[in-house]
């Protein structure tokens, strides 16, 4: 094999990782994080359920609605929406006391086609982690390169992880609302195209999207193994949807923040920097009747 094809053993990865680079990771002690992000929003318990079932060894589970949201109503979430965001404060207490330290490589992966885990990617940017990688493939892929799996829980002695400057920027609707219908912004939908068009909605109250919006439904990111497609391919995909408009104004949504975030990452695999995120998205958006819908 060429040296320039061997699997990489030294870090920080920061947008993917292979199976294989992951267990190269392992094989030589390096310090790495494993969580596991699996979810059903249609049914949250399945998730755990199939944690428990079998992981990667080590991983620990972080559930969306537990872990990665404020569903509380304390009025201390960082953002609206059916996942609220935890406030940055509160994650990272929780990333400490999972285990994170500030040089710790982080791997996030799930079973469900990256449509969970990369909000964790996300939102460890966001606390300012930037040594945070998706497993490409999830769980199938690890087990398709003879990754073994446990059935154990982990738990870990409390890491030193703090607040650090961040360079993910989490938007909210009324700076969405600001710019509306201004070249400068460019609204990205990552939901399904018959929710887009607002035919079909099985989550929220009112069906449609945000007028202006374009739709790029986040499995489109991927290929038929269910893994995302090469950095080129990507781009040439967004450049095409953008039509011209600056990725940098770039804003993605999704239902409640969550399968929006694959298009993030893939724009940034894509090499077109890190766009914003609207964490509420269209539950957040279509929870106020004053703010416009659009529909077909």
């Amino acid at each position: 094999m060429p040296a320039s094809s061997a699997p990489q053993t030294t870090g920080p990865h920061t947008t993917l990782i292979t199976a294989e680079q992951l267990q190269g990771l392992i094989a030589v002690g390096k310090p790495v994080l494993v969580f596991d992000v699996s979810f059903d929003l249609m049914n949250p318990r399945v998730g755990a359920e199939q944690f428990v079932s079998g992981h990667i060894p080590g991983a620990i589970y972080a559930d969306l609605d537990l872990a990665l949201s404020d569903k509380s109503g304390s009025g201390q979430a960082a953002s609206g929406g059916r996942h609220p965001l935890p406030s940055r404060e509160a994650f990272a207490q929780w990333l400490a006391k999972a285990g994170l330290s500030h040089h710790t490589q982080v791997v996030v992966y799930d079973r469900q086609n990256a449509n969970y885990c990369v909000r964790l990617w996300w939102m460890l940017k966001w606390v300012g982690h930037e040594a945070v990688a998706v497993l490409d493939g999830g769980l199938q892929a690890w087990q398709a390169a003879g990754g073994a799996l446990e059935t154990d829980a982990q738990t870990y002695e409390r890491g030193d992880f703090q607040l650090a400057v961040s360079q993910a920027e989490l938007i909210d609707a009324n700076q969405v609302l600001a710019h509306l219908g201004r070249p400068a912004q460019t609204v990205i939908d990552a939901r399904g195209a018959p929710r887009y068009r607002g035919e079909v909605e099985p989550l929220d109250p009112v069906a449609g999207h945000i007028p202006g919006a374009l739709n790029r439904p986040f499995t489109e990111n991927f290929d038929a193994s269910g893994k995302f497609k090469p950095a080129a391919t990507l781009r040439a995909e967004f450049e095409a949807l953008l039509a011209g408009h600056d990725p940098a104004g770039v804003v993605h949504q999704c239902g409640s923040g969550v399968s929006a975030t694959p298009n993030l990452l893939a724009m940034e695999i894509a090499g077109l920097g890190r766009a914003k995120l609207y964490a509420g998205s269209w539950s957040d958006w279509c929870s106020d009747p004053s703010r416009p819908v659009a529909q077909g």
